[in-house]
């Protein structure tokens, strides 16, 4: 097994390459001082925005493209310039990438062919990883890869980075062509391989839910920069900025201007007292911005919110109220079968607040993990 560690590494490509990149971003790095280190058999999902830098960072780990600044790790052995075929990483792409005019197993050899293995070997390899990879995948390696369903491609691809019994496993975007029943069947058995394989493992996605699915701990970028790194529940109860708070968690956490006079904090027409170590934190201010997520209000007194819309989930036992509070869209869970109406009354759970500077993007006070025993 191996431990992946990022010291400082900046990629720097002058101008942006993507034809969507806002003006403003125009020569920023695409990586800017990421500092990270990926411990030995653990599995990081790295989520963000689309430009954020999440396939760079994936590729100077690869050796597709070199570091201009900081170094690249493998087992506290500098790999920064090393080219990719010595780095010993296997690369699963959201595209395939298969060889359409050979057959499965034909994919799964040609590691074996270009590096001059022995015949023996190649069998012996190819048929593990059948074993590995499960039911049917015996009948899959016989198919040409261009009759096989986007699935059974992925699950081929997957393979053919497995046979090379690869150090680290580098995956980008390796199921987001899949329809969804299909996707979610897929990554929970990429999921189940790579835990019996104890591989160090690289899963870039823009899919919030595959990402607390997949990874051990979460990367959160954002315009090169590393935002936050840790497990979902750090991230969720305990955001590093706005920015985390607002991009992790469904429906979006909200977040809602309020004023602050003494130990009361004022939202639109309903004005609530702070516990002591609230008040302790937002004294002095004026200001504040409050976020709240849907599971943390008490509903049936406080400040009024027209609903303009409920949705009831039944997976979720639960049904959520859509509407406004001072000028912003708000979520609130009410029970199932909570009956439908233009408004409720609402008053924060000041265990489950969040508090954020209001003219930037600081956290003043998160709620921290619950200790749930």
């Amino acid at each position: 097994m191996v431990k992946v560690e990022l010291r400082s590494v900046t990629r720097n490509y002058g101008v942006q390459l993507e034809e969507t990149a806002l003006k403003e971003d125009k020569g920023r790095p695409a990586l800017e001082n990421i500092q990270m280190t990926i411990e030995h058999g653990e599995i990081i999902s790295i989520v963000g925005p689309s430009g954020c830098g999440k396939s760079t960072l994936l590729k100077v780990i690869a050796g597709l493209e070199f570091a201009d600044k900081g170094q690249v790790l493998f087992n506290d052995y500098d790999v920064t310039r090393i080219e990719p075929q010595h780095r010993g990483v296997g690369m699963v792409f959201q595209d395939y990438a298969l060889y359409p005019t050979m057959k499965g197993k034909g994919n799964l050899a040609y590691y074996f062919e270009v590096h001059q293995r022995t015949e023996e070997e190649m069998q012996q390899r190819t048929k593990e990883v059948a074993d590995i990879m499960g039911v049917g995948f015996d009948l899959l390696i016989g198919q040409r890869t261009d009759t096989l369903s986007g699935g059974e491609q992925q699950r081929v691809a997957i393979g053919r980075c497995i046979v090379r019994d690869p150090y680290v496993f580098l995956m980008d975007e390796p199921i987001s062509n899949l329809d969804a029943k299909l996707r979610e069947r897929t990554r929970m058995e990429i999921k189940k391989m790579l835990r019996k394989f104890k591989v160090t493992t690289v899963y870039v996605t823009h899919d919030q839910q595959e990402a607390i699915f997949m990874g051990d701990r979460i990367a959160v970028m954002r315009k090169g920069k590393l935002e936050q790194f840790g497990t979902f529940d750090d991230l969720y109860y305990t955001p590093a900025n706005l920015f985390v708070a607002t991009f992790i968690g469904t429906p979006p956490m909200s977040i809602i201007s309020a004023q602050v006079s003494g130990n009361t904090l004022r939202v639109e027409d309903a004005t609530w007292e702070l516990p002591p170590d609230l008040a302790a934190t937002v004294a002095g201010r004026t200001s504040v911005r409050l976020g709240m997520r849907a599971e943390g209000w008490d509903v049936g007194n406080g400040a009024t919110m027209p609903v303009r819309f409920m949705d009831r989930i039944p997976t979720e036992q639960a049904a959520f109220a859509h509407g406004n509070l001072n000028g912003t869209s708000v979520t609130v869970i009410l029970p199932l079968d909570a009956p439908n109406t233009h408004q409720i009354h609402v008053t924060p759970r000041w265990d489950a607040a969040y508090l954020f500077d209001a003219n930037d993007e600081t956290a003043l006070h998160t709620p921290g993990i619950p200790d749930l025993f």
